[in-house]
């Protein structure tokens, strides 16, 4: 049985949730990528997980749609390291990770107002470029 993933924040998902599947790896390698099933991927259901509440899965589904299938399952596929184990704790650090991201509180927009030198620079480079304009006129028109 997989040991329970901690998120951080009091959130831990139960290792009864993620599975994990193996296949071999592709591009070069040699002779060990083409005999050992090296890559994983580990699916979790955020639909039916218990972990969230459900403000937290309707915000994690919303920041992870794309990554989510039609039932509602987050599959991630590691294929970094050689060894099988690596790769399981590599997709599992990735789990916590993202989940980490989405469920992270927005920071609010403070609004500020422009300051002088901002507004003193607007106003020079609106000067420069009625200077330009004016200087592209033909002599004569409305001097």
């Amino acid at each position: 049985m997989e040991q329970d993933l901690e998120i951080g924040g009091g959130i831990v998902i139960p290792g009864s949730e993620l599975w994990f599947t193996a296949s071999r790896s592709g591009g070069p390698g040699g002779q060990h990528v083409n005999t050992t099933a090296s890559k994983v991927t580990l699916y979790w259901n955020l639909a039916a997980t218990v972990a969230l509440d459900s403000d937290q899965i309707q915000k994690a589904g919303e920041h992870l749609k794309n990554r989510i299938n039609r039932d509602g399952v987050l599959q991630i596929h590691v294929s970094d390291e050689r060894s099988q184990h690596q790769n399981r704790a590599v997709a599992r650090q990735r789990l916590a990770d993202l989940i980490r991201q989405a469920i992270r509180p927005e920071k609010d927009r403070v609004s500020t107002k422009p300051g002088r030198a901002s507004k003193q620079k607007r106003l020079d480079d609106k000067k420069k470029r009625g200077e330009i304009k004016r200087f592209r006129r033909t002599p004569g028109e409305n001097d």
